[in-house]
């Protein structure tokens, strides 16, 4: 798995220094904002990565077209901003694992036709999303959204305001068993178990997911325990399944590994873990 770092000469160092942001709500003139760029159509990644790199107060850490890149990139390179594909955040949990990482970025979601509903958006911003705007959105309304994120301010975007005055948007009530859905699972995964889960999706046995993330065999043994128990799968099978299920992790049609991106305008180097 590769994340593309888009920085000259591969540097890994923060761009906005201490604290991950603007302190007091400081302006973006003297600053650059790095920014993570999360999307599955290689045309609108290229074409976000093309806005943000002409932008002057901005700079394009990485992209990533999967889950399992979007995490990588926030451990490794750390942006202050990612702009993150709904696509690939079917219940918003990505978005928590993204905002819970000790040097956690500020996610703004683009939020496709599909997810502009009221309890998917409420969902995001109780994940902890800094902001929301239509992928279809005009590239000021996506620059607006990355500045006030920047500035650690909340921007919802107005053709989305709405949608959070809806009842809908309100916490959901626990479901009534036998409603025919799959509930979502009692106690979240963690990060690392997050990315287990992903590996164990594609067919990967243990040896080949300690290789992977760079663990030893026995950690992802316990790994693989605690996924099986949180989700209260009987084996790797079922819980992949609950997975899907339950929309902790996604099939996109039009999503690409990371090994496949197309190579944006800038240099780049792949970053390996």
């Amino acid at each position: 798995m590769k994340v593309k770092d888009t920085r000259p000469s591969g540097q890994l160092h923060r761009a906005l220094g201490p604290a991950n942001g603007y302190p007091n709500g400081s302006s973006t003139a003297k600053r650059t904002v790095t920014v993570g760029v999360v999307e599955t159509v290689p045309l609108y990644r290229d074409g976000l990565t093309a806005l943000i790199e002409r932008t002057p107060w901005a700079k394009v850490a990485a992209h990533s077209a999967s889950q399992q890149g979007a995490l990588l990139m926030n451990e490794q390179l750390t942006p202050d901003i990612v702009l993150l594909d709904s696509g690939l955040a079917p219940n918003a949990h990505l978005v928590e694992l993204l905002t819970a990482h000790k040097l956690h970025a500020r996610v703004v979601v683009l939020v496709r036709d599909a997810d502009r509903n009221p309890r998917y958006l409420a969902s995001c911003m109780r994940a902890g999303a800094h902001g929301a705007v239509p992928r279809t959105a005009e590239p000021q309304r996506v620059l607006e959204a990355v500045r006030q994120a920047a500035r650690a301010h909340r921007y919802l975007d107005p053709a989305l305001a709405s949608l959070l005055t809806h009842p809908e948007a309100q916490p959901p009530a626990q479901r009534r068993a036998g409603d025919g859905e799959a509930p979502p699972p009692r106690v979240p995964l963690s990060r690392r178990e997050y990315q287990v889960m992903q590996l164990i999706a594609e067919g990967q046995e243990n040896a080949a997911i300690a290789k992977e993330l760079f663990l030893s065999v026995e950690t992802v043994r316990t790994h693989v325990k605690s996924i099986l128990r949180k989700l209260s799968a009987r084996d790797r099978t079922h819980a992949v399944s609950i997975a899907f299920r339950t929309g902790m992790l996604s099939i996109s049609p039009d999503a690409a590994r990371d090994d496949d991106l197309a190579a944006p305008t800038t240099p780049t180097r792949p970053v390996r873990r």
